[in-house]
C-alpha cells in the first residue's frame, strides 16, 4: 500500500513540475540578467549572447591576480 502512495505522490509531483515548466516555456521570455543591457528596447539577450557574456566574465575573473597572504610576521 505504501508503494502505491509513493508512486502516486511521484506522479503528482511530476505533473506539477510539468505544468510549471510548460507555463515557463510558453512565456518565451528570458528573465533579465542583472548588469546586462538588453539594447535600445530593453529586449532580453539571446542565449548565444548570454553565453558570450558569461565567457567574457569568466575570462575576466580568471585574469585577476590572487591576493597574496601577508607574510611579514
Amino acid at each position: 500500500m505504501r508503494a502505491v502512495f509513493t508512486v502516486l505522490g511521484l506522479v503528482v509531483v511530476l505533473a506539477v513540475v510539468g505544468v510549471l515548466a510548460k507555463k515557463e516555456l510558453s512565456a518565451g521570455v528570458a528573465p533579465p540578467v542583472a548588469g546586462v543591457s538588453g539594447g535600445p528596447g530593453g529586449a532580453a539577450a539571446t542565449p548565444q549572447q548570454q553565453v558570450q557574456q558569461f565567457q567574457k566574465a569568466a575570462e575576466a575573473a580568471m585574469q585577476q591576480a590572487r591576493p597574496m597572504p601577508d607574510d611579514s610576521k
